[in-house]
């Protein structure tokens, strides 16, 4: 059977010394090895053609069958790993956390421990007569959050 660990490996020697970096690796009860990448810069298409050649370089199909599938990291999807919360920073996302709770604001910062995101929230000051809109920060430590994707709007 592959093995992730073997495939992580691969995937690493040739990401080295580039923007781009792997995300994911799952290998499914039927052989099927998807891979997931991303950059700091977009990924292509020959980015991935790329990579499935030089993993199908040093697997061997006489020893194993298997499928491969080798993406990028869609700008739906939620982050899975720390460099693409800080590839992030600047930009607008909701975060859900394990509680349910959902916020939506810009991902202000991204520790190896936590985030920080500025939210907009609705307050009504004392003796005024309509609500204002005021920006505050909001830490989530990672063990809190279910999820964390970008907010796509078209304007």
């Amino acid at each position: 059977m592959i093995e992730t660990v073997k495939l992580k490996e691969i995937v690493g020697r040739y990401l080295e010394g580039t923007d781009k970096y792997l995300v994911d690796v799952e290998i499914r009860p039927d052989n099927k090895i998807l891979i997931e990448i991303d950059g700091d810069q977009a990924i292509s298409i020959d980015d991935c053609v790329d990579l499935t050649r030089c993993i199908e370089s040093q697997l061997n199909r006489e020893e194993e069958d298997y499928e491969l599938e080798v993406g990028s990291a869609g700008i739906s999807q939620a982050f899975k790993v720390l460099r693409q919360y800080k590839k992030n920073t600047g930009n607008e996302v909701e975060v859900l956390l394990k509680t349910g709770m959902k916020y939506a604001g810009i991902l202000k910062e991204a520790g190896d421990q936590h985030i920080l995101l500025t939210v907009e929230k609705q307050i009504k000051p004392e003796g005024a007569k309509r609500k204002i809109c005021v920006q505050e920060d909001v830490r989530f430590d990672y063990h809190e959050i279910k999820y964390t994707k970008n907010i796509i709007r078209f304007k």
